[in-house]
This record gives structure tokens, sequence and C-alpha cells, in this order.
């Protein structure tokens, strides 16, 4: 049984989704590993990671769009507001998504359906600088 780890800096220019399945893809494929399971974990707590639909851009939109409707920036209640009113809201749709993906390698590749892609969604308005860990276990 080997591991590897690895990590990886995805700067976001504000809300949105980030693809980032090119990279990981890469760093799979130089790791030596044919089969087994990669774990990816970001570690922030107002961006998340999803597997979602790469080839039609509407999906991702509407999907911000949902998020947006279902945790308003506008919400009067909300008592964490320090970074601004997209801070209690980003922690929200975080909570509402994951921090973490674990995606099966088989022949030395990510086994990704034929139309899903990787992607950090970023939640706060301004530009991040995210970070997420990679660990790939397996023979």
């Amino acid at each position: 049984m080997k591991q590897a780890h690895g990590e990886l800096s995805i700067p976001t220019r504000g809300k949105g989704f980030y693809e980032i399945t090119r990279d990981v893809r890469w760093w799979v494929g130089t790791q030596a590993i044919g089969n087994g399971l990669l774990t990816l974990f970001i570690q922030h707590t107002s961006a998340s990671l999803v597997i979602q639909e790469n080839a039609d851009v509407d999906v991702r939109r509407d999907l911000a769009e949902f998020f947006e409707r279902l945790v308003p920036e506008s919400t009067p209640w909300f008592r964490h507001t320090t970074e601004g009113p997209d801070d209690m809201p980003s922690h929200i749709r975080a909570a509402l998504t994951a921090t973490q993906l674990s995606i099966p390698v088989r022949g030395g590749q990510a086994a990704l359906g034929t139309w899903q892609g990787i992607y950090v969604f970023e939640h706060r308005a301004e530009p991040q600088s995210r970070r997420l860990l990679m660990h790939l276990i397996g023979e």
C-alpha cells in the first residue's frame, strides 16, 4: 500500500465555481498509484468542493443562483458579520455543500464520469487564496 500527499493553491476572483479537474488529474497521474482512493479537503469554512457537470455552464450558474436565494446576504438576524454581509452566508453555504470529496482512482486516473468536473465553490465576494489538500492511498 502506497500513500501520497499533495497541496494545491487556488486563487479565486470572488463568488463562483473554479474548475480544478485538470490539476487534480495531473497530480494523481504523477503518483504511480494505479488503484486507490483520492481524498480532497479544502481548509476553509467559507468555500467548498463539489463535483458537477462540466459541459454546460448554465448548471453552475443555476446552482450559484440557487444558493444566493437559499441563503441571502440580506438576512437581518445574522450576528456573524465581522468580515462583511457575505460572511455568515458563506459559512452556511459551505456547511450545506462539502469540504471533502472522495474519488476512486482506477488505472492511475481519477475515475470521474464523462460530464463530471471537480470545482472549488467560492462563497465569498472578495478574491481569496484557497488551499486544497490531496491524499491518495492505494496500490
